[in-house]
């Protein structure tokens, strides 16, 4: 027998774990895996705990684990009912977000499956918050879970840049579209295209190459851009038997317009990518993923580059 891929889900007690299993229960019965739970619960810290433990210490360490224990059961409880595999497993290493990326090192998931919720002004400051640190290293896609409920047919968005504007090779937006029909073939769901463009940006590209200061025709040049950006999103759907009625173009940053297009919409996942910028072994989403991440209410499909 073949073995399984696995979805790797982190269960939080304090951020909707019930949820968040619920979604990866989901995806495992749409893609036919197994099921990989961590527990990410607080840190055991018991007095007396090292050399000279005391008897006392020890049995309160046994109970703690117990408890965490009959935790992870009841939350792997549904999934097992389905008549999914689901091996539990209680996370003490810590940093959170180190150990998440250790394990999906040896298990190669193919999702792992995480909530997410608000981030405060510090977390977004120091980027130290395991959202963003999983965001910026994580080699599998990473689906963030917002809490809502996914309908029978969802609505799929992939968040797409045709021009290619970091990724000179191309390939990206094929994988983030690939990833969004291979959920929508198996959820029998939508997938709709959005590229968002700055035309001013591109128009300021444009004046680098005038060979002395002239006045820029900016309507024409506005209408150009949208142009040529509008037939590379049309050739990125048709290649991908996308309708053009579901593919969306719009002016302006792509964290300004794409929570308010995908409530619009009503998203039900909002698909993006990753490109990794190995010199400083990070990402560069730009900073779009991290900018909407706060705004989208919907979950959030963060797909590699490979």
């Amino acid at each position: 027998m073949a073995k399984k891929d696995k979805i790797l889900v982190i269960a939080e007690p304090d951020y909707s774990p019930i949820s968040t299993v619920a979604r990866a229960t989901w995806l495992a019965q749409l893609y036919d895996c197994d099921v990989h739970l961590m527990l990410a619960d607080a840190p055991i810290n018991v007095p007396g705990d090292g050399i000279f433990q005391s008897p006392e210490a020890q049995q309160i360490h046994d109970w703690i684990l117990a408890e965490q224990q009959a935790m992870a059961d009841e939350l792997a409880m549904e999934a097992r009912d389905r008549g999914l595999t689901v091996k539990t497993e209680i996370l003490k290493k810590r940093p959170l977000a180190e150990a998440i990326l250790a394990r999906a090192d040896k298990l190669e998931p193919r999702f792992i499956v995480k909530a997410t919720q608000y981030h405060s002004e510090a977390d977004r400051a120091i980027f130290m918050h395991t959202d963003w640190r999983l965001i910026r290293a994580a080699l599998h896609p990473l689906w963030l879970v917002k809490p809502h409920t996914m309908p029978e047919k969802p609505v799929i968005l992939c968040a797409v840049d045709p021009t290619h504007a970091h990724d000179k090779t191309g390939k990206l937006d094929q994988v983030i579209v690939d990833a969004g029909l291979s959920l929508a073939t198996h959820a029998n769901g939508t997938v709709l295209l959005l590229h968002t463009f700055e035309a001013m940006e591109a128009i300021g590209e444009a004046a680098k190459f005038a060979l002395k200061p002239v006045r820029l025709p900016l309507r024409s040049l506005r209408a150009k851009v949208r142009k040529e950006h509008r037939q590379l999103l049309d050739q990125l759907a048709t290649d991908n038997g996308i309708p053009r009625k579901n593919t969306h173009q719009l002016p302006g940053r792509p964290h300004e317009i794409l929570p308010a297009f995908a409530h619009g919409k009503k998203a039900d996942v909002v698909v993006m990518g990753a490109l990794a910028r190995w010199g400083l072994r990070r990402r560069i989403i730009g900073s779009t993923a991290e900018k909407v991440l706060d705004h989208l209410p919907c979950d959030i499909l963060l797909v590699p580059a490979q």
